[in-house]
């Protein structure tokens, strides 16, 4: 298929909490531009700082939403995000992507099953007791097996996914 219709990606990540946030979205969609796609990131809508800060997530959230909806793919930062999991908003706007049909393509640094990089006992769990997923995904199942793929940095993904858009 043609890239007709395919070129919009959401750009999800815990890069709008960068101190330099704005620039890594310019940065992001220029390199969407170089490979045909139109970056679509969270802070490319316009929200008023004027509204009680519930009212600002809220509309935030619907943005979001709205530009998910209208992307034909969404990029998706799992890198570790505060601790040993990806960041949960960006996990939901996987989950939303999946849900609407659209195909995600993940990027984050390798390190391996969740098996091999959490820490752990001998027994596979960790310091609370819980069991550690052990299905050789470097991410939860839900994520690893829902994604169209994944590359180790935005760079790297952003080319394999506009491959996969153009496969498509």
């Amino acid at each position: 298929m043609s890239m007709a219709g395919h070129g919009q990606v959401y750009l999800a990540g815990f890069d709008v909490f960068r101190p330099d946030a704005i620039e890594q979205g310019e940065y992001l969609k220029r390199l969407c531009r170089e490979q045909g796609l139109q970056g679509l990131y969270p802070f490319d809508n316009e929200v008023t700082e004027e509204l009680a800060p519930t009212e600002r997530a809220a509309l935030i959230c619907r943005l979001n939403l709205a530009m998910i909806r209208r992307a034909d793919a969404v990029l998706a930062n799992l890198n570790l995000f505060r601790g040993l999991e990806p960041d949960s908003g960006t996990a939901f706007e996987v989950g939303a992507a999946v849900a609407l049909g659209k195909p995600v393509w993940a990027y984050f640094q390798p390190a391996g099953s969740m098996r091999q990089w959490l820490p752990g006992d001998e027994h596979g769990r960790d310091a609370e007791g819980y069991c550690i997923e052990d299905f050789g995904l470097p991410r939860n199942l839900m994520l690893a097996c829902s994604w169209a793929g994944c590359s180790a940095s935005a760079e790297e993904g952003i080319v394999a996914l506009s491959r996969y858009l153009r496969r498509s």
